[in-house]
């Protein structure tokens, strides 16, 4: 695939994501319509608490990340946070509670249906301090040296260009500004028929970069100080949804063993960086 079909097949896939309702990414364990409880379940098990989950209107949390960015991004008052993929809005309402009436924070997704249910959760929780934007994160539609702090959560690895990622990254954060993302990375290389394999793509899999590559392109684009600060092991359970593996098995041919040494090739991170 090239990189506008690439787009395209997890703009289509995100887009049944936000009509139902469901998981694709992060939880499901018996289909990729996953029911809300099972969503609650794999956030608590990648770093989200109670009382967070608890904060956000309902619809807002539907299990697609990796991690908790925001409680490792150091937040404060009056700051301006950007999130890249921010889908329904989960992380964006959390960031919003941190930095206060006198702070904003921007959400930017690319799927018109994920917008429009992150517009719809910000007017069930009042959130006066929060917008979302129409876009694609290797072009952001956000104005130079703009931002304080740029968050994100299991979806630059869906990126084909990468580096531009991080390169508009770069541009939109203020001086001093900071980058914390939490992502998928490879430990080893993937066998090639998931690598070739769209559904593994979309399930944020075969996209992902391997860990070191991952941090050398955020170290080209200009950061410094790039430091992992957690790394979890994605939870067995819930690292592949069961319509993702049928789809490998079935239509790429994905030998069951191959799927076993995926599931030890992948690893969550959380990774910070700043602009001097």
């Amino acid at each position: 695939m090239n990189d506008n079909e690439i787009k395209q097949a997890v703009r289509e896939r995100y887009a049944k994501v936000a009509s139902t309702a469901s998981s694709c990414c992060g939880a499901g364990t018996s289909s990729c319509c996953s029911p809300t409880d099972l969503a609650t379940d794999y956030s608590k098990s990648i770093g989200y608490s109670e009382a967070e989950i608890s904060s956000v209107p309902e619809g807002a949390n539907l299990g697609l990340g990796c991690g908790n960015p925001v409680a490792l991004a150091s937040l404060k008052e009056g700051e301006v946070v950007l999130d890249l993929g921010s889908g329904p809005g989960f992380d964006c309402f959390l960031a919003a509670a941190r930095v206060g009436q006198s702070g904003k924070v921007i959400g930017v997704d690319m799927t018109p249906e994920m917008l429009q249910k992150a517009r719809e959760n910000k007017s069930k929780g009042g959130f006066e301090n929060v917008e979302f934007r129409l876009g694609e994160i290797e072009n952001l539609p956000v104005a130079d040296s703009s931002v304080d702090v740029i968050i994100s959560n299991c979806v630059i690895n869906l990126s084909p260009q990468k580096g531009r990622v991080f390169q508009e990254a770069f541009r939109v954060l203020k001086p001093g500004g900071r980058l914390m993302v939490s992502d998928i990375v490879l430990l080893e290389e993937l066998p090639k028929n998931i690598m070739d394999s769209v559904a593994a793509y979309v399930g944020c899999v075969a996209g992902a970069s391997k860990k070191g590559d991952y941090l050398d392109a955020i170290s080209r684009t200009g950061f410094k100080d790039v430091k992992v600060v957690g790394e979890i092991s994605i939870p067995e359970d819930f690292s592949l949804g069961e319509e993702i593996i049928k789809s490998m098995i079935n239509d790429f041919g994905v030998d069951k063993s191959d799927l076993k040494k995926l599931r030890k090739s992948i690893q969550s991170i959380k990774v910070h960086a700043l602009k001097s």
